[in-house]
C-alpha cells in the first residue's frame, strides 16, 4: 500500500467512477484498476463494487476511505510544515545551558531571538557543563551553551564570547575598598566554589594555576551546585569566590558585594556553542546561532 493508491481510491469513489478517478489523478483508467486490484489483494478483501450507478464502496471500502482520507490529509500537510520548519515560522528548539549561559545570557537572547522568529519556542535545560554536553552528546538537545572546553571528540566547540571571572567579599570584609590584593593573601582565605563538572570552577583553577597558585592548596569552604548559591554563601560570609563579571552586575550595584582586584592576575573564558560533530544543525539552531554571536560579539571585543 501507498500514498498513490489510496489517492486513487479516494477518487474513484468519490467520482463514482474509474475513468473520472484516472483523469482526477492523472493516471490512465487501466492504471487506476491496477492501484485498486492491488489494494483488494493486499487485505484480501473487496473494496468497490462496479455496478450500473458506478463504483461504490463496500463495506471494507467505506472502512478503508475514512482512514485513507485521515491519511492524505496529514501528508499534505507534511511539505507545509517543512516549510513552516525551514523558514523558522513553526519550530521548537531544544538547547542546554550551564550555570551563567542559561540563567542570565539565555535568557537575555530571547527578546531579540523571538521578536526575529515568533514562531519559535525554545526549550531551556539547564546543568553544569559536563551535564550540558552529555544532554547534547545524548541528543536530548541540538546545542549546548558552555563556559569551558572541554576534550570531546565527538562535539564541536564555537567560541561566541569571553568572559571575566572576578573576585567577590562581602561588603565590609577587610578587602573591601582595597586597590588590590596579592596572591599570596588568596592562601588564607575560605573559598566558596563551583562543583566540580562546572566551568566557572574550571576556569577559575586554571588561571589560578597560570598564577603559580595550587587550587588544591586553596581553603574551601563550600562547593556549591549553583551560581546564585555562591553568591548566597559569599554575601553570608561563608567566605570569598570567583565569579562571572556577568552575574554580579546587580549585587555590585546594591553594594550586597565588592570586586576585589588581585595584583597581575586577570582571569579570563571563553563561551562556547557546543554541537554535535558532523551533524545538520536545524534553521532554528541555526537561527539561534546567529543572535547569540551577534548579541553577544561586543562583549568579546570589549575585552581584547
Amino acid at each position: 500500500m501507498n500514498l498513490k493508491q489510496l489517492e486513487v481510491f479516494i477518487k474513484v469513489v468519490e467520482s463514482g467512477s474509474f475513468s473520472k478517478g484516472a483523469e482526477a489523478t492523472f493516471i490512465t483508467q487501466s492504471t487506476v484498476s491496477q492501484h485498486i486490484s492491488a489494494l483488494e489483494s493486499e487485505f484480501g478483501l473487496k473494496l468497490l463494487d462496479r455496478t450500473g450507478k458506478g463504483a461504490l464502496p463496500t463495506e471494507a471500502g467505506k472502512l478503508l476511505l475514512d482512514r485513507a482520507r485521515r491519511l492524505i490529509d496529514y501528508a499534505r500537510e507534511i511539505p507545509l510544515a517543512i516549510g513552516r520548519f525551514k523558514g523558522v515560522e513553526e519550530a521548537d528548539l531544544n538547547i542546554a545551558g550551564s550555570s551563567i549561559p542559561g540563567e542570565y545570557m539565555i535568557p537575555a537572547a530571547l527578546p531579540l531571538l523571538i521578536s526575529r522568529f515568533p514562531g519559535l519556542t525554545i526549550f531551556l535545560l539547564q546543568g553544569d557543563s559536563r551535564e550540558v554536553l552529555e544532554k547534547v552528546m545524548a541528543e536530548e538537545v541540538e546545542f549546548g551553551v558552555v563556559g569551558g572546553r572541554f576534550a570531546e571528540e565527538s562535539l564541536e566547540f564555537t567560541s561566541f564570547t569571553k568572559d571575566e571571572l572576578v573576585l567577590i567579599a562581602p561588603a565590609g570584609h577587610r578587602w573591601s575598598g582595597a586597590s588590590g590584593i596579592s596572591k599570596d593573601e588568596l592562601l588564607g582565605e575560605p573559598f566558596v566554589l563551583r562543583e566540580m563538572g562546572s566551568g566557572t570552577g574550571k576556569a577559575a583553577a586554571d588561571a589560578l594555576r597560570e598564577v603559580g597558585i595550587d587550587p588544591t592548596c586553596v581553603r574551601v569552604a563550600a562547593h556549591l551546585g549553583s551560581n546564585e548559591a555562591v553568591k548566597r554563601a559569599v554575601i553570608a560570609g561563608i567566605g570569598v569566590s570567583f565569579v562571572s563579571a556577568i552575574s554580579v552586575q546587580w549585587e555590585l550595584a546594591q553594594g550586597t558585594l565588592v570586586q576585589v582586584p588581585i595584583a597581575d592576575v586577570c582571569i579570563r573564558r571563553e563561551f562556547y556553542l557546543a554541537s554535535r560533530k558532523g551533524r545538520e544543525l536545524s534553521p532554528a539552531a541555526l537561527a539561534f546561532s546567529a543572535v547569540m554571536m551577534e548579541l553577544y560579539a561586543g562583549t568579546a571585543a570589549a575585552m581584547v
